[in-house]
C-alpha cells in the first residue's frame, strides 16, 4: 500500500468512526423510546416495591452514594404500637429496655416512645438510618410489616442504572413515575 492510499483510507475510517460515534447515542435513545425503556430522569425515579423487598441488607452497601439513599419508612396505620416490637428489639434481647445490646438497629436509628401502658410509638431517624433492613426483616417476619425500606428522593442521584437494583435478590427496585415517587406499604 502506498503512502497516499494509506492516508486516504485513514481519513475515510476516521470520518466513518466520527459519524457513527455521533449517531450512536441518538440511535440508542430512539431505540429506548420505541421499546418503552426509560432511564431515570425527570419522568421516572428509582423506587423499592415494599411488597417484594425481603430486607436483605444489600441496599446499605450497594448504593453509589457513601451513605445509601435507601432509608426505613414507617406506616403508622399498620403499626400495632407493640410493647415488644420485632422491628425494634433483637430476637432474644438480654433485657426488655432500649439498651443498644437489645436493639436490632445497628446505628440506633429507631426511637421508642411510650404512648400509654403497653403501647409504644416507634420513630425512624432517617438521618441515621443506613438502609440495612434489619428492622424491616424483623417487622415483616414476626410482626405486622409496618416498617419498610424506600429510596429517599431527596438523597437519590437517579442514576441511569441503579446499582442497588442490579444486586437486589428480590428484584424489588424499578423505575416508577415521578408523579407518584413513593410506593407505600
Amino acid at each position: 500500500m502506498k503512502r497516499r492510499e494509506f492516508i486516504k483510507n485513514g481519513c475515510r475510517a476516521t470520518a466513518i468512526l466520527g459519524i457513527s460515534g455521533t449517531a450512536y447515542p441518538l440511535i440508542i435513545k430512539n431505540l429506548r423510546k420505541e421499546s418503552g425503556d426509560h432511564s431515570a430522569g425527570k419522568d421516572y425515579v428509582w423506587q423499592i416495591d415494599p411488597e417484594k423487598c425481603i430486607g436483605c441488607s444489600e441496599c446499605a452497601y450497594k448504593c453509589v452514594l457513601t451513605e445509601s439513599a435507601v432509608k426505613c419508612f414507617h406506616n403508622e396505620k399498620l403499626c400495632g404500637f407493640c410493647e415488644i416490637c420485632t422491628g425494634f428489639f433483637d430476637e432474644k434481647p438480654i433485657q426488655l429496655n432500649e439498651g443498644a445490646e437489645n436493639q436490632l438497629c445497628p446505628v440506633n436509628a429507631i426511637r421508642r416512645q411510650k404512648v400509654e401502658a403497653n403501647y409504644y410509638e416507634y420513630i425512624i431517624d432517617r438521618e441515621h438510618c443506613i438502609g440495612c433492613g434489619k428492622c424491616v426483616k424483623g417487622c415483616t417476619d414476626k410482626g405486622n410489616g409496618s416498617l419498610f425500606l424506600q429510596i429517599d428522593q431527596s438523597i437519590c442521584k437517579q442514576c441511569n442504572q441503579c446499582a442497588i437494583a442490579i444486586y437486589c435478590p428480590a428484584q424489588a427496585i424499578s423505575l416508577v413515575s415521578s408523579k407518584t415517587p413513593y410506593r407505600m406499604k
